[in-house]
């Protein structure tokens, strides 16, 4: 078809028509879009509008990125470990980085020396009917006519454990707690409880008193219980949370905090410390910056954790904390000591049965085994003497501020300053202007289950020994283990990895500084807090520690052993006895290594470094 065609003439004539139209449907089309760009404009500033607080808040998280990167930075250059948790099934696998092949090493050692039996492994839930019954259970004396015991003696009392249908239980692993005691005398020792792992167990007591001695065994927990403890303890350490309130202003925000938290919730807000990674971590707020914090405090317990099967294993009076009968008598007479020794049969191998108790009570008075000469200090002139000139650190739980409160009332001239703390929180600091004596007493960082700690008197124990200058009129006591129970036990392996090494730079600094650990109560309800007692007297066994003090039980009020007056008495006499009375200069190595077949795998504990022969265990 050729231009000059009569139909190309007659599309030209049409071909203004067209854009006319072409124009009008793009217009129609602008207008449609109009609409929608206008809509994408006000949703955009209402948007912004609703999130500025966020845009305000950038800066705090610039200063949380540099943190982490400085962190980053510090650990490629610091041989710092940062914390890691083996159980691969938490939610806190993530956390940290590989111990040092020499950590790693010792921290296996450790966990195979509190090693706990369990039950074997069941393909349906436990049943209570099969489980440890106290009532059914019983223990028996080897007592036979004519036989004779004597001071100096060992007692042994055999456990045979039963269920609840009263069948002999066949596999060990119940968390049992043995002492032998004399209510009319005052007189108590703990008792070391062996499991031959069949249901049967043997209770081991030293004799160390004349006169009536009457045994008592109690079934804390049964195994299946035990179990279920370390199934919470590595699966659900966030069962004690804790929580932080933020404020800035007249606006606050509250949120949880935990040593690890789940990731996929929401932005965290990282306190990890930088010196050691120690982790912790709170939840962001919504609207506040993570360095607004003002407090730290127990949030509370997350609950219905049990199942319907396991819940029926911790009935007070029933399967918990309940004593066992004895299958006929269940006390003896003990006369003095026998002029030539003769040997005790037992029924355990001779090197499992050795025991090496701290002490005992005679008379309601705590008296050590180690040589030293118990002075009693019932004036509180005595004491002041013997502190004068001195500072004295403590650092810890509850535990150690009780000597804080002990010392304050017993010594009046010991004025306590008002540094408006919170009442059984802390920081506290008392003092003797006269006699040039003063005491402190700070909480230990977290974990730590105390209603509420301001966020800036949060310092690690580590941290703090490491301000500490150190002097031979120094001393520094020490207790932490209580708030780490819920937690894997790695994690208290590591916190008192930390203390250790700063402990001995501490040290290193000062010779003559004066240290005292003292450990968990042998009456905790838990085999976590037996553990943790162990882990921490092995641990601290490569420390030049002037003192220890574990295993002293009261024999009276055993059901009140964290609060009584008869533990925190006997180790303020204890301490003073050595500090004030005795100046040593030979040293005893604290070690652990009593079961055979741990030493003949691992050895007993390295002990290296200028202070390998100065730990003191009361």
């Amino acid at each position: 078809m050729m231009p000059s065609s009569p139909q190309w003439t007659a599309y030209r004539e049409m071909e203004p028509d067209r854009g006319t139209h072409k124009k009008g449907t793009l217009c129609r089309k602008l207008s449609k879009y109009a609409v929608i760009f206008l809509f994408l404009a006000v949703f955009g500033l209402i948007f912004l509008l609703h999130n500025i607080s966020t845009i305000e808040n950038w800066n705090c998280h610039t200063v949380s990125a540099l943190n982490q990167l400085q962190s980053r930075i510090q650990s490629s250059f610091i041989p710092v470990n940062v914390p890691t948790f083996n159980h691969n099934h938490t939610f806190c696998a993530h956390l940290g980085q590989k111990p040092s092949p020499e950590d790693e090493l010792e921290e296996r050692y450790l966990l195979d020396s509190i090693a706990w039996p369990g039950p074997p492994p069941r393909s349906s839930p436990v049943v209570l009917d099969q489980t440890s019954d106290p009532v059914h259970s019983l223990f028996t004396l080897p007592i036979k006519e004519g036989r004779e015991w004597h001071v100096g003696d060992q007692l042994e009392a055999l456990v045979q454990m039963h269920d609840f249908q009263g069948r002999p239980k066949l596999y060990g692993g119940d968390f049992l707690l043995a002492r032998l005691h004399s209510p009319d005398l005052g007189a108590g020792v703990a008792g070391k409880v062996l499991d031959h792992r069949n249901g049967s167990y043997s209770a081991l007591f030293p004799l160390l008193w004349v006169g009536s001695a009457q045994v008592e065994v109690t079934l804390v927990h049964s195994s299946e219980a035990v179990a279920v403890l370390r199934r919470l303890r590595e699966e659900r350490p966030d069962r004690v949370f804790f929580e932080s309130l933020f404020r800035s202003g007249s606006h606050s925000e509250t949120t949880v905090c935990n040593m690890c938290l789940p990731t996929v919730r929401r932005p965290q807000c990282n306190y990890t410390d930088l010196s050691t990674g120690e982790p912790w971590y709170c939840y962001k707020p919504k609207v506040l910056g993570c360095d607004t914090r003002i407090n730290h405090a127990k949030g509370g317990y997350v609950k219905n954790l049990l199942t319907n099967k396991e819940a029926p294993l911790f009935q007070s009076g029933v399967n918990l904390k309940v004593h066992i009968h004895a299958s006929g008598p269940d006390r003896i007479n003990v006369l003095p000591p026998r002029k030539d020794r003769v040997e005790v049969e037992s029924s355990v191998k001779p090197e499992a049965i050795k025991l090496a108790p701290s002490g005992y009570y005679y008379e309601e008075s705590w008296r050590p085994l180690n040589g030293v000469t118990m002075r009693q200090f019932n004036e509180s002139s005595a004491i002041t003497q013997c502190l004068k000139d001195k500072v004295i650190y403590m650092y810890g739980d509850s535990t150690v501020r009780q000597w804080f409160e002990h010392l304050l009332a017993f010594v009046p001239e010991l004025k306590q300053f008002n540094l408006h703390s919170l009442k059984n929180i802390g920081p506290f600091m008392a003092m003797d202007s006269t006699h040039n004596i003063l005491l402190k007493y700070r909480c230990h960082g977290p974990p730590i289950r105390f209603n509420t700690v301001k966020a800036s008197e949060l310092r690690y124990i580590f941290n703090e020994l490491d301000g500490l200058s150190g002097s031979p009129n120094t001393i520094v006591a020490l207790s932490i283990w209580s708030h780490f129970s819920t937690f894997p036990v790695e994690v208290y392996i590591r916190r008192l990895r930390h203390i250790r090494r700063a402990v001995l730079r501490l040290l290193d600094r000062a010779p003559g500084t004066i240290i005292v650990i003292r450990s968990a109560n042998l009456q905790a309800l838990d085999p976590e807090g037996q553990r943790c007692s162990l882990l921490l007297r092995v641990t601290q066994s490569q420390l030049p520690a002037r003192h220890q003090v574990h295993q002293a039980p009261c024999p009276c009020q055993q059901d009140k052993y964290s609060s009584s007056q008869h533990i925190t008495r006997a180790i303020k006499q204890h301490l003073f006895s050595y500090r004030c009375y005795y100046h040593c200069s030979k040293c005893i190595l604290c070690t652990f290594a009593e079961n055979a077949s741990l030493r003949a795998k691992w050895g007993p504990p390295r002990i290296v470094g200028p202070y390998a022969q100065r730990v003191f265990c009361v």
